[in-house]
């Protein structure tokens, strides 16, 4: 007597995202709009990848399944947006804590605190590592797990990215691979950092 033989991983996991990516979605987009709404179901359905051996066998239960991960892939989301929200906050008012304010300060911080929202999350983390954690590039370097000379390039192009962003210039988007040997270094926002 055999017995019927399961659907290997990636069938079942091709026919879970088949059967529910659009619910999916709709259930995200309820609670959290549509920015961002794709990012938060992929995430959810590579959790779901992972997680693929406590598929419910019912199609009903395992999309409640996939719900509670989305759920939770949205929670993550939002503490996530919340804790860069603050850390642009925290970055806009570093300058204040010494007690030297100036208009021109003030006016400075607003806009730090503006052009950090359309920083990528890697430039943030590596201008917090030093502006606000106060870390060598050594050691932000073994934090991140990378090189003190590649630490230091990606500060260098977050630096200059954010004052590009502060001087009201055209938002660059992070440069590939490509452009990078494409276009000469620009040393002087770093000189002067």
């Amino acid at each position: 007597m055999s017995t019927p033989q399961s659907p290997d991983p990636e069938q079942r996991f091709t026919a879970l995202f088949d059967g529910t990516y659009g619910d999916v979605l709709r259930f995200v987009r309820r609670r959290h709009g549509d920015e961002g709404a794709e990012d938060v179901v992929a995430e959810a359905f590579l959790v779901a990848w992972r997680r693929l051996e406590d598929l419910p066998e019912d199609p009903g239960d395992a999309r409640a399944w996939l719900f509670g991960i989305a759920r939770g892939t949205l929670a993550n989301s939002r503490r996530s947006d919340r804790r860069r929200d603050a850390l642009g906050v925290r970055l806009a008012g570093h300058d204040a804590r010494a007690g030297q304010v100036s208009d021109d300060a003030a006016t400075l911080r607003l806009d730090v605190g503006r052009s950090w929202t359309h920083l990528t999350q890697t430039e943030q983390e590596v201008i917090a590592l030093t502006v606000l954690d106060g870390l060598t590039s050594t050691q932000a370097a073994r934090v991140l797990g990378i090189t003190p000379v590649a630490y230091r390039l990606r500060l260098s192009r977050a630096r200059r990215r954010l004052r590009r962003l502060v001087e009201g210039g055209p938002l660059p988007s992070p440069r590939t691979a490509a452009d990078r040997t494409a276009r000469p270094a620009d040393t002087a926002w770093e000189a002067t950092s």
